[in-house]
């Protein structure tokens, strides 16, 4: 599976703490391997039609889609990064 990266989750990426960082890229190594690990709680989010999102930590998401083979990054950081997935 590719993982694509929008400009948006680029920029996202890049204004978190080092160790989140960390966190983000340690996550999505486990999601390539087994996107279904429990820890990740991988799930469709709701009232946005092929947005799925996943868990980085309590306080850190990631959203992304599937497109084609790939799956595409969409934003990364707090719970506020869900309200424009």
């Amino acid at each position: 599976m590719l993982l694509l990266r929008t400009e948006r989750f680029k920029k996202d990426f890049k204004r978190l703490p080092g160790e989140v960082q960390n966190r983000v890229e340690k996550a999505l190594e486990l999601f390539l391997t087994d996107p279904r690990h429990p820890s990740l709680r991988a799930k469709k989010m709701g009232g946005t039609p092929g947005i799925w999102e996943l868990r980085v930590s309590d306080n850190c998401r990631i959203t992304f889609q599937f497109v084609s083979e790939s799956v595409l990054l969409r934003r990364v950081g707090t719970h506020n990064a869900l309200r424009q997935p």
